[in-house]
């Protein structure tokens, strides 16, 4: 508890302002209570969200909004719809969704942290898991109580206690919270470690969460260092999405394993999920194999051509219609364009938008064209499909298959970037907190 308090008095000035994630259970409702009784004059936005998942989850929507509004506390909620009637998200795009949507917070309120309750316990869980199944150097850190990520950092100060420090500053501080009774499973993975190894580990030292902090930032240094190593030795092989072999062999085994797995996360930024180490060690196979010409398919339509000292890749143009990117602040897109969250632009064109979140449900995405789709234009009332759209504008089909399409969490069609705006689109005299540009 020292720890945390100490930590957070260090980090945070007076008119910071910062974002929490607030699920209502006791983990964050303890961090909020944490943040509250600082003496600091921080503004705390309370960002919440709906996975929709459990019938509960409504229940604790409420509680949260109660509770937010005692402490006159601002609150931004979202809800999470499922991909279809029988398919839900799995748990990494889950994790992209959710920070999705805490990032447009942060950037709405100019937000300078973002705060999640993972503690010192999760940590342990975390490190454990991912040695048992498989990671690599970056992996096996588990978390750290700082990461940047984009234009804030996102904070973890509850790292330095234990559940059990949790439950008790709670029950001392009268703390209500609601409780997820999922977590008592043991059919989830995580719950397994938690009720079966975790406890043998804390008989062995009570502090094993502060042992495995120490590792981990151990473990992250040499992180950083072969990090730095890597950044130098791609940039020297690796231009154009052209590898050059000859020059890659001569490198360190351990160098040439990490440039094959930044080379993955540049071609999968928001579907890292499809590979993995299995990816990373079938190309390693191809470079290495005799053979001069050899092609693959890889996931999501990657396509790995080595052709003597060459090591390409590409992307197969045939399915490019079928994708769905959640949009960041700056979010590149199949087409070779971009769109970017942007703080002024006075462009009335149809290549500049500016939105009210508050009349949207975040986050939002990018994706391409699907049977049905319709949009109301702005200063209409009806809704037009956008074939229609497309037809009155003269596209051709490569075009209409490859014209992205901006959407909120509930598939409303907001923009047609280039072509049209929607009724969505706000007048400069009108209020908007979200402005977009693509280019």
């Amino acid at each position: 508890m020292k720890e945390t308090i100490a930590y957070l008095n260090s980090l945070l000035k007076d008119d910071d302002t910062v974002v929490i994630g607030l699920s209502g259970g006791p983990d964050s409702m303890c961090l909020l209570n944490i943040l509250l009784s600082l003496n600091k004059q921080i503004k705390i936005v309370c960002a919440h969200i709906n996975h929709n998942i459990r019938k509960e989850s409504q229940e604790e929507l409420l509680f949260i909004k109660d509770y937010c509004k005692t402490k006159n506390l601002t609150l931004e909620t979202t809800t999470f719809e499922k991909k279809s009637a029988t398919q839900d998200f799995n748990e990494l795009e889950l994790r992209e969704k959710r920070y999705a949507f805490f990032g447009q917070v942060i950037n709405k309120y100019n937000g300078k942290y973002l705060f999640t309750a993972h503690h010192g316990d999760d940590l342990v869980e975390t490190v454990l898991m991912r040695m048992t199944r498989g990671s690599n150097l970056k992996g096996y850190t588990g978390f750290q109580v700082e990461t940047k990520k984009d234009n804030y950092k996102v904070i973890k100060p509850l790292i330095f206690m234990t559940k059990d420090d949790i439950n008790l500053y709670n029950e001392e501080n009268n703390i209500p919270y609601v409780t997820d009774k999922t977590n008592d499973e043991d059919n989830y993975t995580r719950n397994r470690y938690r009720h079966n190894i975790l406890p043998f580990l804390k008989n062995e030292n009570k502090n094993i969460h502060l042992k495995y902090l120490k590792f981990s930032r151990e473990l992250q240094k040499y992180f950083n260092y072969v990090d730095r190593v890597v950044t130098q030795e791609i940039d020297k092989r690796y231009h154009r999405k052209t590898l050059d072999i000859k020059e890659f062999t001569r490198l360190d085994k351990l160098i040439q394993e990490k440039i094959i797995e930044y080379i993955l996360d540049d071609n999968y930024i928001d579907n890292l999920y499809l590979v993995n180490d299995k990816h990373t060690n079938l190309i390693l196979n191809i470079i290495n194999n005799p053979k001069p010409n050899i092609e693959i398919n890889l996931p999501d339509n990657l396509r790995i051509t080595k052709s003597y000292n060459n090591l390409k890749i590409t992307r197969n143009q045939k399915n490019n219609n079928d994708y769905m990117i959640i949009l960041e602040k700056n979010t590149l897109l199949p087409n070779g364009k971009k769109i970017s969250m942007i703080s002024n632009n006075d462009n009335n064109s149809n290549f500049c938008i500016k939105l009210n979140s508050e009349e949207l449900s975040l986050p939002l995405y990018v994706r391409t064209r699907k049977d049905g789709d319709k949009m109301t234009i702005k200063n209409m009332t009806s809704p037009k499909k956008i074939k229609d759209i497309y037809i009155d504008n003269k596209l051709s089909k490569e075009e209409r298959d490859s014209q992205p399409l901006v959407v909120d969490n509930k598939g409303e069609i907001i923009w047609i970037p280039g072509i049209k705006k929607s009724k969505f689109d706000k007048a400069k005299n009108e209020n908007y907190d979200i402005i977009l540009w693509y280019n």
